[in-house]
């Protein structure tokens, strides 16, 4: 007998999960997807015979729906195992010179940041911005500059960048832009503006399974792959690519609509009136413009470590935006940047939904959330 007897004894009993900026719970519909092509008869896309053949004919076709989905070029569709890889693609391909100016946000994603970061080391002048809108782009430009690497959003509040203005900025001082999208696709409609070259994605951010996403690469674009092999991926991104996840997640792709946007965004908001009902003193972070499914919420005099176990030991899933650095709990580096103080930051939890949450989950959330916090505060 195979040894998955530890899967049996998974907590599988968690009722409120409020953390879909970490993972998305796989549509049924992408499950089914998924299994069909695993129980197909093995086939490689590379493989020249016609069972590779019918597999190639199978990746492009998935390839051409999420070219459509974004409304560009199949060409322009590059298949990768996660949102890291694509946005360490994007980056490491462009930088060719390590003495060149990048400029970065304290804001974003580990991937991105943390990436800077060596490239810093490297030789690379980064200039991070506090919050990145086209002003401060702007004033961080120098002609010597040669790439800007920004998230669309934040996933930890939200908070969107002004994408057209910035792009419109990068295409004028004909600088490489390139852009995370992995917390902004399936929270609302993309469009691709003239000045981004390069965008990641991640399928387990939006109902799809994990270990697969997609880079967008314009056309044109010179880039220097990670590593070599077989070719696969127009020879940017070599590997037997992972058929059934990208299935899956083209799969996933098709089901986002205006109306899933609409209704995540519905329940985002009753969730936040919900709760200041509840405890009128908790405070919004992220400002007006946010993706429709995060409220970062701050609740005055409670930890939120604190209030993550809490929650967790009542069955509610929610995130903490502190981080763990060499054994201290530290405030989250993107609130720290977005100007909160520490006391802020480290009484701020994330609460990220999705399509697959209710409304009656919604409420009854709402109220374990207010009666973690009271009881806490009391401490």
């Amino acid at each position: 007998m195979l040894p998955f007897s530890w899967l049996k004894s998974q907590n599988k009993s968690m009722t409120l999960y409020f953390d879909n900026n970490a993972t998305t719970p796989v549509d049924p519909q992408v499950i089914e997807a998924i299994a069909q092509e695993l129980a197909a008869p093995p086939h490689n896309p590379s493989s020249i015979h016609s069972l590779g053949q019918e597999a190639k004919k199978i990746l492009a076709e998935a390839r051409k729906s999420v070219a459509d989905f974004l409304g560009v070029r199949s060409s322009e569709i590059l298949f990768t195992s996660s949102g890291t890889e694509a946005m360490t693609l994007l980056i490491r391909g462009l930088v060719d010179d390590p003495g060149l100016h990048i400029i970065g946000s304290e804001i974003d994603h580990p991937c991105l940041y943390g990436t800077l970061l060596e490239l810093r080391k490297s030789g690379a002048e980064v200039t991070f911005l506090k919050l990145a809108t086209p002003e401060t782009l702007q004033k961080a430009l120098r002609p010597e500059s040669k790439l800007i690497v920004l998230s669309a959003a934040n996933a930890e509040t939200g908070h969107k960048i002004d994408l057209k203005g910035i792009a419109s900025v990068a295409k004028a001082a004909k600088v490489p832009l390139i852009i995370d999208g992995v917390a902004l696709l399936g929270k609302e409609a993309i469009t691709i503006p003239e000045g981004v070259v390069g965008m990641g994605f991640s399928a387990h951010k939006f109902h799809g399974p994990q270990g697969v996403g997609f880079a967008y690469v314009r056309s044109g674009l010179q880039l220097t792959p990670l590593f070599v092999g077989g070719g696969q991926e127009r020879k940017l991104r070599s590997g037997t690519e992972n058929l059934p996840a990208i299935v899956g997640m083209a799969g996933a792709l098709s089901l986002l609509n205006d109306e899933v946007y609409s209704r995540v965004k519905a329940l985002r908001d009753l969730f936040e009136v919900q709760l200041k009902k509840l405890l009128p003193e908790i405070e919004i972070n992220g400002g007006e413009e946010r993706i429709g499914n995060t409220s970062n919420i701050y609740f005055p005099h409670v930890d939120n470590e604190s209030l993550i176990i809490a929650l967790d030991m009542a069955k509610v899933a929610a995130s903490s935006t502190s981080a763990c650095s060499s054994g201290a709990l530290e405030p989250s580096r993107a609130l720290m940047a977005m100007g909160l103080s520490k006391e802020r930051a480290s009484c701020s939890v994330r609460f990220s939904f999705s399509r697959m949450n209710s409304e009656e989950e919604i409420k009854r959330g709402a109220e374990i959330i207010a009666a973690c916090a009271r009881k806490l505060k009391s401490f």
